[in-house]
């Protein structure tokens, strides 16, 4: 990745456990991960192995059962519900198979949203969003509502919403999941872009071998842990 950048997450000895039927199941199992600027790491796996409660720890959506971990150099441990939605909100973007758009909301107003809640003016925020929306080939279809946007366009938006208010760090979770395999390719392709252009941290998790390949260091996750680490070669950013 050519100088390496400073640190965006520090993750260590991460451990989850739910209850069921009366004792705990360890979803995730004693996982270290450290990522620095402009990453692109692909969490893979079969259903049921922890990618998703992985990045729900990482991303801050949840709180690990123990272990540490750092966003920017913020521990999540011991933040209260406002410093940890304050930092949700300001350094990290998430993308979900699903879209989970405000389907009452417009595609811009869907973008706009995140620097609405860090309040920003309505004005500029609207100015930036449109210009992001652009750049992800929305033009002319910003006005739209979700139910009126194609899968591939939903997820466009989707991703602007993650990146428009510059975090440092993306946490996207199956973000081609829920698409036919040509508009999944062009999803990749955008979320690379925007990783290279904007050194945005991107962190993925799928269970396909080919999303995997976009990344620069893929993890293979199985029963909660992490077996192996492969760098994919990638040219730096």
């Amino acid at each position: 990745m050519g100088d390496a950048g400073p640190c965006v997450l520090d993750a260590r000895d991460l451990r989850k456990a739910y209850a069921r039927a009366g004792s705990p199941v360890e979803a995730v199992r004693g996982v270290s991960l450290r990522l620095l600027e402009g990453d692109f790491v692909a969490v893979v796996g079969p259903s049921g192995c922890g990618k998703s409660t992985l990045l729900h720890l990482c991303g801050g959506m949840d709180v690990p059962t123990s272990g540490s971990l750092a966003i920017g150099g913020v521990r999540i441990s011991g933040l209260g519900d406002d410093r940890l939605t304050d930092l949700r909100r300001r350094r990290i973007g998430f993308v979900f198979q699903f879209f989970n758009l405000l389907p009452t909301l417009t595609a811009l107003e869907n973008i706009s949203l995140p620097l609405l809640l860090t309040g920003e003016a309505p004005a500029q925020a609207a100015a930036r969003a449109t210009a992001l929306g652009a750049r992800v080939g929305l033009s002319g279809r910003l006005d739209r509502f979700p139910r009126q946007l194609s899968g591939g366009e939903a997820q466009r938006v989707a991703i602007a919403r993650a990146v428009v208010h510059d975090p440092m760090l993306v946490v996207a979770d199956e973000p081609t999941g829920n698409l036919d395999t040509a508009t999944g390719a062009r999803i990749l392709e955008l979320l690379a872009d925007l990783n290279r252009e904007r050194r945005t941290t991107l962190l993925l998790a799928t269970h396909a071998a080919d999303v995997a390949r976009a990344a620069r260091r893929v993890l293979y996750m199985r029963d909660g842990t992490i077996e192996r680490e492969e760098r994919c070669g990638h040219a730096a950013v």
